[in-house]
C-alpha cells in the first residue's frame, strides 16, 4: 500500500495561524516523531524510511512541514526554531500523542532538544542524525555573524541543489538565544546520535559535546567512518531504524 494511503496528507491550524502539513499514521506507542533538517521537508528519505518501518510495525508515527516548507504555509524567511519548536508541540498535543521518541535529522536535531525540553513528560527518547545544535554560532563565520546581527540575509553554496542557501537575521537572532552546548541540557531519556565522519556539514564532534552536555546517563554516540551529512545509504537507513527498534524497547 501506498504510504499516502496509510497517512494522508492533512493540516493543522500551528500556533502563528499556518497551516502546517503532516502525515499522521496511528498505531502503537511511543509515536515516532520525525523532525527534518534546515530547508527539507517530509519528503525526504529518512522520513519516508521512518513512516515506512513503523507502517510495518503497527506503531504510530508522525511527519510533518514545518511552516515555509514543503507543502506547510508561510514563508521560509520567517522561519525560526522557536516557531518551528511551537508548531511541533501543539501538533502532538492536537494529536493527543502521551508518548514520543523524537528523530531529529540535522537542524531537526537541534529542534528536538527544544521540544523536549517543553514537553518533558511525553518525550520518552531522542535519535539525533547528524545534530546540528547552535550551528548558528560554530557553522557561520565571524564576518557572517556580523552581517546577519545587522539585518542582512546571507547566502551559501549549497551541495544538495543549484539555488544558494540563505540564512536570514531572525532565524539567526532566534538561534543565538537558543543555543544547547553551553550549559547542560535538561533531558533524562535515552538518546542516540548518529554522526558520518565525512560529514562536510556538521562536525561529528558536534555529537560528542552534545553527549557531553545532556544531563541524561544513557547516550551513546555511533560514529560511522566512511557516513557522509546526510545518512541516506541503505546501510545508514538499517542503522537509523535498528538504533530506532532498540530505542522503542528501551523507552517502553
Amino acid at each position: 500500500m501506498d504510504l499516502t494511503d496509510l497517512a494522508p496528507l492533512a493540516f493543522f491550524e500551528g500556533p502563528n495561524g499556518h497551516h502546517v502539513a503532516y502525515r499522521y499514521l496511528s498505531g502503537s506507542r511511543p509515536a515516532l516523531v520525525f523532525l527534518p533538517g534546515y530547508m527539507s521537508d517530509m519528503r525526504g528519505g529518512k522520513a519516508q524510511a521512518v513512516l515506512a518501518h513503523a507502517a510495518a510495525q503497527g506503531r504510530a508515527c508522525l511527519l510533518l512541514d514545518y511552516s515555509g516548507c514543503g507543502q506547510s504555509e508561510g514563508t521560509f524567511a520567517e522561519g525560526t526554531l522557536t516557531r518551528w519548536r511551537d508548531e511541533v508541540v501543539a501538533l502532538i498535543r492536537a494529536l493527543g500523542l502521551p508518548r514520543v521518541i523524537l528523530c531529529g535529522s540535522s537542524m531537526g536535531g537541534w529542534l528536538m532538544l527544544l521540544v523536549a525540553q517543553t514537553l518533558p513528560e511525553r518525550v520518552a527518547a531522542l535519535v539525533g542524525i547528524a545534530p546540528a545544535p547552535d550551528f548558528t554560532t560554530w557553522g557561520l563565520s565571524a564576518g557572517q555573524q556580523e552581517e546577519l546581527a545587522d539585518g542582512h540575509v546571507i547566502y551559501e553554496e549549497n551541495p544538495y541543489g543549484i539555488e544558494l542557501t540563505p540564512t536570514h537575521p531572525g532565524f539567526w537572532a532566534d538561534g543565538q538565544d537558543n543555543r544547547q552546548l553551553e550549559s547542560p541540557i535538561d533531558f533524562e531519556g535515552p538518546v542516540r546520535l548518529l554522526h558520518g565522519q565525512r560529514d562536510d556539514d556538521v562536525p561529528w564532534d558536534v555529537s560528542l559535546r552534545l553527549a557531553a552536555a545532556l544531563r541524561s546517563a544513557d547516550v551513546q554516540v555511533t560514529l560511522i567512518k566512511d557516513g557522509d551529512h546526510r545518512l541516506s545509504r541503505a546501510e545508514d537507513i538499517t542503522l537509523l531504524l535498528r538504533t530506532i527498534d532498540d530505542l522503542v524497547v528501551t523507552a517502553a
